[in-house]
């Protein structure tokens, strides 16, 4: 018998039956809804929030011992605070125009130790980072940073020879260019000295041939 010849009332019970399951059906997709929305919000709230950074310096690319440094060599990374490196550099006016006392790989943060200057001998007590021109520039050219050497002074008319220090520390090798043709002969290189020895390295520098050999540590 076709639908509509069926008695008014049990085709409004059809009807409304029909209307009931699919107002079910809306209630469970709406409740697994709700559900999903609720455990996604108390994930987001029992998340810690997020931790503080610091921006500091970093290499934008591979730099050599000696490169002098300018703003396209740096670049910048978030990082949390006990992540960050003690020394770290976060302006690059503070950096710019430094030479590096070593080589810094690309995403490296950019310390003060990294850097010629006073920065160098941080942790070492009574130590004086002095630059000291070495006569012979190729001799010069083989030392690399952290090497421990004897420093040699040679009386040019005695010819004799004295230790003037011992153990002194290379802390950079600079690479600067001589354009001027009277530039004075050597290389500088830049040493960890015993504050006590200054002044004997230095004089020596003036007046005699200085010269290197690897101290045994």
């Amino acid at each position: 018998m076709a639908n509509r010849d069926l008695p008014l009332r049990l085709r409004l019970r059809d009807r409304l039956t029909s209307v009931r399951r699919a107002v079910l059906r809306r209630r469970r997709t709406l409740a697994v809804l709700c559900t999903v929305a609720a455990v996604a919000a108390g994930v987001r709230a029992a998340a810690p929030p997020a931790a503080p950074t610091v921006e500091v310096l970093v290499a934008a690319s591979d730099l050599p011992a000696g490169a002098r440094l300018d703003s396209g060599d740096l670049g910048t990374i978030a990082l949390t605070p006990d992540a960050v490196p003690d020394g770290a550099l976060d302006d690059a006016d503070d950096a710019t125009g430094s030479i590096l006392a070593a080589p810094v790989r690309a995403g490296e943060p950019v310390t003060d130790v990294r850097l010629v200057g006073p920065g160098l001998t941080e942790g070492a007590p009574g130590t004086v980072a002095l630059p000291v021109r070495l006569s012979d520039a190729a001799q010069a050219g083989l030392l690399e940073v952290g090497d421990a050497i004897d420093l040699l002074a040679t009386d040019p008319e005695s010819r004799s020879t004295i230790t003037v220090a011992s153990g002194a520390l290379v802390l950079a090798v600079p690479d600067v260019e001589q354009d001027a043709p009277d530039a004075i002969p050597g290389r500088i290189v830049v040493l960890g000295i015993p504050a006590a020895a200054v002044a004997e390295v230095t004089g020596s520098a003036v007046t005699a041939f200085v010269t290197y050999a690897w101290a045994n540590r």
